[in-house]
């Protein structure tokens, strides 16, 4: 059991784990919160995605430390993060109607607890590059699609309203 404790995180290192997680789901809830004008905001993707890093720490640790007495695979635990996740994702979504509202917000906490469990897994380069891969897509994208819907308006609105003809007094 001695030689196990070699493959169990320092608590420092998990603490960074913790924080980083909390710092890079906060990072895309401010995202939705000051530029989307979304409820879920920095505080809800922040706790996210440092509760899913929490539960692959603790699957990890569990793991690791009590091997041979208990019989628990980390990835299940991160399995059931993504279940978790899809239950609060699907709370956010609303039909009104014919619209629909809150499936990018929803996609996004998906998002944060993947960087979480990322984070909780050791996986720092991934996680940061995952964040900024979905700031591009929240912000850039956002502003690329907003161009084309007001070019296709300008362009369906010219071919709704032919210029009258011209007379001649």
């Amino acid at each position: 059991m001695d030689n196990l404790i070699q493959f169990i995180d320092p608590t420092s290192t998990q603490f960074f784990k913790l924080f980083l997680a909390m710092v890079l789901g906060g990072i895309i809830g401010t995202e939705r919160a000051v530029i989307a004008h979304q409820a879920a905001g920095t505080r809800t993707f922040g706790l996210v995605s440092l509760g899913a890093c929490l539960f692959v720490i603790l699957g990890s640790y569990v793991d690791v430390a009590y091997i041979g007495a208990v019989n628990l695979d980390p990835m299940k635990m991160a399995a059931a993060v993504v279940t978790g996740i899809g239950f609060i994702g699907g709370g956010l979504i609303i039909f009104r109607g014919d619209s629909l509202h809150g499936i990018t917000t929803a996609a996004g906490l998906w998002i944060a607890a993947g960087l979480g469990m990322a984070v909780g897994f050791g996986l720092y380069g991934v996680a940061i590059f995952a964040t900024i891969l979905t700031l591009i897509m929240f912000v850039g994208m956002w502003y690329v699609e907003q161009r084309f819907k007001s070019w296709f308006d300008g362009h369906s609105q010219q071919a709704s309203n032919p210029p009258a003809e011209q007379t001649n007094p």
